[in-house]
């Protein structure tokens, strides 16, 4: 009985643990803290607070709701003004509000370290990133978010017109030798426009370098001379933008000409940066693709088209002095003609016709010399399917003469005469750089013929003793030819292709100064006249400067009959798989039949001729917008 009276009471002491032991499990939960991330339900206090502050004690939601509507308060007085003395009360009111459901520092749950994440997708920068390290696009961007800011400002970023007093190069002449350092016309008032180049802002103090078409002047913009638009100029303008400025002259104390600016007005705010943003605009391709930026940042360009237009300007010019008329003719023709020169082709839909563009102006000028005009000339686009070189694109300006009763010789004095006159209107001598030489343009030139030019480079040989209807003669050229390493001659067959052929091999690019090659053989001169004295040879010449062909001339062909003759010899080159032959152009025959007075013809290449004026190295310098291959 005694035993079964202790076991029963170790049974009951053992019941009486397990259930301390539930009680104590269930207190654990109770009290646990939930699980990170999870809030509490509405109108129940937190998991991990203690007793003493339930969910009977404080309403969590509400105190919340009263800690937003106190913090949205504080921010509206910060906002008024309030000085820390008056926002003290109102920050210790919303403490106080924290504390009521802040827990106690024994109750909050202990945090487990966790390991440092790294932060997913593009995180905010707290530091004002530098225009140098943006990209273009992000330039853009803010760029364009100026523009907005300007526009809800009620101010037009796009002005419609304003009207300058002066240019940069006039101001920089009227006042040259006057104003000393820190000095200011006060009398005067100036406007100028252009484009913002460089721009350095000094706190209450900016520098702004103005660019316009005919240089640069230096803009001042001080805080207390412009007052509000100070802050807007710092604000709104970046380099690129193109901007008017009213002011009076002042030079600085560094002895800088510089507009002191009392306005200003933002005329075209540019949306990109300029090319020096990003190390300038030094590739070749990227400067004949972005021709604009290539004007904008390199001031030798603009002069060198700018010297073009004043060439160009000065040959029509003596030309009209001299009694020529330009005429203009068709650009799209129903066949090539004019030069041996492979065309680009093209179809009208209306008319049902395959077309090509002019390989030259000749044939349609000279028609008109057999309607009675005594002096004509165009000045025009020539487009010619051929390769691309450093000398060659495939549309370039020529200007074409023709004048009646002159021979070849007179359009040698006429082309020594024009060019000097062009060369005088862009420099200030007849002696030019080009390249590492100087080239001497003062008269007379030399003027020698082919075969002597010939004979100076192959002194073993001799091209005039030959009988070109011999086709032994034929036979030795060629070996003569093939000897010095001419190529191409084996295919020839005639004494006339050689020569031209070793001519332009051996001869070209030894002519650095100016000369006139005279006397060309008739097989590659379809349009000339024949020599008066030398049988096989025609009154044509070409002039070449620095190694390359600036003029072609000839003595007219007038014989209608002679002239189907050598059509036909250039229809059967073409038959044979020659594409710069011609064929017979019955509509030019039948106006020289009708008659065709002795008549001299000059060709010059505009583009070369510019070249060689500005020592420009390709002709796609001096081209403004030349053909390129789309950008890969």
């Amino acid at each position: 009985m005694a035993l079964l009276l202790v076991s029963r009471a170790a049974g009951f002491a053992l019941s009486s643990r397990v259930v301390a032991s539930r009680s104590a499990a269930f207190a654990a939960v109770r009290y646990s803290v939930p699980h990170p991330g999870k809030s509490c339900r509405r109108g129940t206090s937190p998991l991990w607070m203690s007793s003493t502050a339930s969910s009977a004690d404080v309403d969590v939601a509400v105190v919340e709701a009263q800690i937003k509507e106190k913090g949205d308060e504080i921010r509206k007085l910060k906002e008024d003004g309030i000085s820390k003395e008056d926002l003290g009360p109102h920050i210790a009111e919303l403490l106080a509000l924290k504390a009521k459901i802040a827990p106690s520092e024994e109750a909050k749950p202990k945090k487990e370290k966790k390991k440092p994440q790294k932060k997913k997708g593009k995180q905010p920068q707290k530091k004002k990133v530098a225009e140098s390290e943006m990209s273009e696009s992000e330039l853009r961007q803010v760029r364009l978010g100026k523009v907005e800011t300007m526009k809800e400002a009620g101010v037009e970023p796009y002005e419609y017109t304003y009207q300058p007093t002066h240019n940069a190069a006039e101001l920089q002449a009227l006042y040259e030798g006057k104003l000393e350092g820190g000095e200011e016309d006060e009398g005067s008032d100036v406007a100028v426009a252009g484009r913002i180049m460089l721009r350095r802002v000094f706190g209450k103090l900016a520098f702004l370098t103005l660019q316009d078409e005919s240089g640069s002047i230096q803009l001042q913009m001080d805080k207390g001379r412009l007052g509000d638009a100070f802050k807007d100029m710092k604000a709104w303008t970046d380099a690129g933008d193109i901007v008017g400025v009213r002011g009076t002259v002042r030079r600085t104390d560094k002895g800088e000409l510089s507009v002191y600016a009392k306005e200003w007005t933002m005329l075209t705010k540019s949306a990109l940066p300029l090319p020096d943003k990003f190390h300038g605009l030094t590739d070749i391709s990227k400067r004949y693709r972005s021709r604009h930026l290539d004007l904008i940042v390199n001031p030798d360009v603009r002069d060198t088209f700018r010297k073009r237009a004043v060439i160009t300007s000065s040959l029509r010019r003596q030309l009209d002095e001299l009694g020529f008329l330009e005429i203009e003719t068709p650009v799209l023709h129903t066949q090539p003609g004019g030069a041996e020169a492979k065309p680009f082709e093209t179809y009208h839909n209306s008319m049902d016709m395959d077309l090509t563009l002019r390989i030259a102006t000749e044939l349609h000028l000279k028609r008109l010399i057999v309607g009675g005009f005594h002096r004509v000339y165009e000045v025009g686009r020539i487009f010619r399917n051929e390769g691309i070189s450093t000398r060659h694109n495939p549309e370039f300006t020529s200007v074409e003469l023709y004048q009646a009763y002159a021979d070849y010789n007179d359009m040698m004095d006429l082309t020594e005469k024009l060019i000097c006159g062009m060369c005088e209107s862009v420099n200030d001598s007849l002696s030019i750089p080009y390249g590492e030489h100087t080239i001497n343009l003062e008269g007379p030139w030399r003027r020698v013929t082919m075969h002597d030019i010939v004979k100076e480079q192959m002194p073993e040989f001799d091209f005039s003793a030959l009988d070109p209807s011999d086709p032994e003669s034929v036979s030795k050229a060629r070996e003569a030819a093939n000897a010095r390493g001419v190529p191409k001659v084996d295919a020839m067959n005639s004494v006339g292709d050689i020569l031209n052929a070793c001519f332009e091999e051996l001869c070209e690019p030894t002519l650095i100064q100016p000369t006139f090659v005279i006397d060309y053989p008739v097989e590659v001169s379809p349009l000339a006249k024949p020599h008066r004295s030398k049988p096989g040879l025609t009154e044509r010449f070409e002039l070449f400067i620095t190694g390359r062909e600036l003029a072609n001339a000839f003595s007219e062909l007038t014989d209608s009959v002679d002239q189907r003759v050598r059509f036909e010899a250039q229809a059967a080159k073409k038959a044979a798989g020659d594409e710069e032959a011609c064929d017979v152009d019955e509509d030019f025959l039948l106006a020289l039949e009708q008659g065709l007075p002795p008549t001299g013809g000059l060709g010059i290449g505009i583009d070369r001729l510019v070249m060689l004026l500005t020592n420009s190295p390709s002709i796609r310098d001096v081209i403004a917008f030349p053909l390129l291959k789309p950008d890969p």
